[in-house]
């Protein structure tokens, strides 16, 4: 099972990546965990990276590509991943595809996760973590058990984004619809997209990623 969830910032994608993690035993592979997993490793493009960093640099595609297909090459991916984060163009898309196909594999699903704006905002400006573990909380949509503690590890500090707000989300979704919601038409025409609801409430998006799933 390789399936990429595609949706603008505050879609849910995390949340129902993690369900899909605990259940499969897959596991979610986010670029930016990759890269500092590379560098810290010493592997030669985790190397290249480094360098590229160093000199204040954005890591090219080429190398994200490069490590994305070491990690993808580790025992953990045999039964499946979930692509987190990337990719996040067209020319993202094409490298991914053409390096999936080199190792004789290809993605399973790209499922979207559609919400409207306005609710995406919402839930962005609301969203808060655990500093400790970093499970995720919101104001009003989901609160821990007991107030102040975290449900998971029992922490009682908590932390947000300083881009968790209305303004820089406005400008996240910009980029968003700029330079990845492409992919919808780009997978729609491979055959590889399905689309659901992510306006519902949390358990009925895990039910409808479930249906999908299920079929794979």
């Amino acid at each position: 099972m390789r399936l990429i969830l595609l949706g603008p910032p505050g879609a849910g994608k995390g949340t129902q990546a993690q369900r899909i993690v605990d259940k499969y035993g897959i596991p979610q592979l986010s670029t930016g965990d990759m890269l500092r997993a590379a560098v810290s490793a010493g592997t030669e493009v985790g190397k290249r990276a480094k360098a590229v960093m160093d000199a204040g640099k954005l890591v090219s595609d080429e190398i994200v590509n490069a490590i994305v297909s070491e990690r993808i090459d580790q025992p953990d991916c045999a039964s499946g991943f979930i692509l987190d984060g990337f990719p996040r163009t067209l020319v993202q898309a094409d490298a991914t595809e053409q390096m999936l196909k080199a190792k004789g594999l290809e993605l399973s699903v790209v499922i979207e996760l559609k919400v409207d704006d306005a609710e995406l905002i919402r839930r962005v400006s609301g969203r808060y973590s655990c500093s400790n573990c970093g499970s995720v909380y919101h104001d009003t949509d989901k609160v821990p058990a007991t107030a102040g503690v975290c449900d998971k590890c029992g922490s009682t500090h908590f932390k947000r984004r300083p881009d968790d707000n209305a303004e820089t989300m406005a400008t996240r979704l910009q980029v968003y619809y700029k330079e990845t919601s492409p992919l919808i038409g780009y997978y729609y025409a491979k055959g590889k997209l399905q689309s659901i609801d992510g306006m519902a409430d949390i358990e009925h998006v895990t039910d409808s990623i479930e249906a999908i799933l299920a079929k794979l």
